[in-house]
């Protein structure tokens, strides 16, 4: 098919791929192409941990990926920490880009880092996880036990960004507005009648992969055909 879009999905902190396998199925079972991708220090089976994985790792990463697959006309979509990794993605290989999808996901300019565009209750949550061993944010205890201690520096490091992401138009913020102490209520207020975003709403927590991914895959499977008439 001409122009297939691609749908390529980041998780955020602590988690990997799987945590998209419930968006994935539903999506390729109703005829689109995704990936989903595990970030380096985020294996299940890790092996010798890595003390110099970065933000600039991570998003290396997801290019390597994108050249070695040769994806094109991709719908790049992050969760949460991941909408750093998405941005700086969408800088260095803009050209390859269909669309920018935030999913409850901090939308950073030049400068910008995981640690100061969130909240001071994630700030205190990253230094005392960071308390075990200075190079990982430990999860908290009782979660999913296929979630990993998180690399810190992937957390402070700031986004440097020469702007050829703002070539991609097509950016929608999905806001998960069903929970406390959220970060992104006033990235929301800010977004929700811009003309240069689609915003969308759904009244669950943050894992909204868990708690709605009938509205999450619905809402993706129709971003397709929304940015196919712009």
């Amino acid at each position: 098919m001409k122009n297939e879009k691609t749908y390529v999905l980041i998780p955020g902190g602590w988690h990997g791929g799987w945590v998209y396998d419930p968006i994935t199925e539903n999506l390729e079972r109703l005829g689109k192409k995704c990936v989903s991708l595990t970030l380096p220090g985020l294996e299940t089976q890790s092996g010798i941990p890595n003390r110099i994985i970065n933000l600039d790792t991570h998003i290396q990463f997801v290019i390597d990926v994108f050249l070695k697959e040769n994806l094109t006309d991709v719908i790049l979509c992050g969760h949460s920490y991941a909408g750093l990794v998405i941005t700086g993605v969408a800088d260095k290989i803009p050209e390859r880009i269909h669309a920018l999808v935030y999913i409850d996901a901090y939308i950073p300019k030049d400068g910008d880092s995981c640690w100061s565009l969130t909240s001071e209750v994630y700030r205190q949550r990253f230094v005392a996880g960071a308390g075990n061993d200075g190079f990982t944010v430990a999860d908290r205890p009782g979660l999913d036990n296929r979630r990993r201690p998180h690399p810190l520096a992937t957390f402070m490091q700031s986004l440097n960004l020469n702007g050829n992401y703002k070539r991609i138009l097509n950016r929608t913020f999905i806001y998960l507005s069903g929970w406390e102490q959220s970060p992104f209520v006033k990235q929301y207020e800010n977004l929700k009648n811009s003309p240069d975003w689609h915003v969308e709403t759904i009244h669950c927590g943050h894992n909204v992969m868990k708690e709605r991914p009938d509205k999450l895959v619905d809402i993706l499977y129709r971003l397709e055909d929304k940015y196919s008439q712009t």
